[in-house]
């Protein structure tokens, strides 16, 4: 909780600060973007966390969603396949990306840095095959799937003022994440599984299930988000469609709480952090206009979240030594 209270309030105050710099950044147009963006980049952000508890990491995220985002509408407008027969394609693959990183990090043991760095390039790499490195997008028969992600939600008692659709679809699946996480067995599984693998396998948990369901969940949610973003913008670029986008959940997630160690995950603090990365970027963009740096302060962002739990984690280990010799 008082991780939660900490980034809010770090939030709160680059909020108030952006509000004084700049008059755009109080625009409704500006505000209803940020929560777009949030929901989108949440999404991701949610997804990685499940592996992140297990002490794991996924590179690949940014790679899946160019392969989902550029594939949906290869599917559409260039083999003419159904709208359900594509989506359930795209979501297959994501799924079946998902399982191939947990199998291969529980039955050959190998790395999951290495296996998802390797799956950063492949993806990438099958997409720009099948696609000739040419931009895919829709045909204006699929206007009302688009509205999904460009939907607007009116607010009750708030005129002008809208919320945009994706955001729904984060609150959705943030309360299963959250209820999976806190309230179901599989959910303490996974907690227990990062905070010490072996004791969790001693127990009678199958670890290695667990792991390959962290990665399936995460790689399922790159691609809902992959279509997410696609139906957002229209089109895709395969040489850069996605590029980075794994940085932005991996940030969030640190961000939020979550520990690389792993053991540690808060879906509430992955959206505040989420919230808090863009607010940055928004901020660098119209105070500065030096939109280019962004990526050094996600970089900033990830070392000083890693650097806090490390601190973190000697204190606790400090305090509970010397609670343990005052008894």
């Amino acid at each position: 909780m008082k991780k939660l209270l900490g980034i809010f309030g770090l939030l709160l105050a680059v909020c108030l600060f952006a509000t004084w710099a700049s008059e755009s950044f109080r625009s409704g147009y500006n505000i209803e973007n940020l929560i777009r963006r949030t929901a989108l980049f949440g999404v991701l952000g949610i997804g990685v966390t499940f592996v992140i508890v297990t002490g794991g990491i996924d590179l690949s995220i940014g790679s899946v969603i160019c392969l989902v985002g550029c594939g949906l509408p290869w599917l559409l407008t260039v083999q003419h396949w159904s709208l359900p027969a594509s989506l359930a394609a795209v979501i297959a693959v994501s799924m079946g990306i998902g399982l191939a990183h947990g199998l291969l990090i529980t039955r050959l043991r190998l790395q999951p840095f290495i296996v998802t760095l390797c799956g950063l390039m492949l993806y990438r790499g099958v997409t720009r095959g099948f696609t000739a490195d040419q931009t895919v997008g829709f045909a204006d028969g699929y206007k009302g799937l688009r509205v999904l992600a460009t939907g607007k939600i009116p607010v009750p008692g708030i005129q002008g003022f809208e919320i945009p659709a994706p955001w729904a679809v984060l609150v959705v699946v943030a309360i299963a994440a959250a209820i999976f996480l806190n309230r179901t067995i599989y959910g303490r599984y996974l907690l227990a599984l990062g905070n010490n693998e072996n004791a969790a396998r001693y127990s009678g948990i199958n670890t290695s299930r667990m792991i390959v369901l962290a990665y399936v969940l995460c790689s399922t949610l790159a691609g809902l988000g992959g279509v997410l973003f696609v139906l957002d913008v229209n089109s895709a670029q395969p040489v850069d469609f996605g590029n980075f986008y794994e940085l932005y959940a991996i940030a969030a997630a640190v961000l939020g709480g979550c520990s690389l160690r792993g053991g540690e995950g808060s879906i509430l603090g992955v959206i505040i952090g989420t919230a808090l990365i863009l607010v940055l970027r928004n901020v660098v963009t119209l105070v500065t206009n030096h939109s280019n740096i962004e990526f050094a302060i996600i970089g900033a962002v990830i070392l000083a979240g890693v650097v806090t739990d490390e601190l973190v984690k000697r204190y606790a280990i400090r305090r509970r030594a010397a609670r343990e010799l005052a008894q």
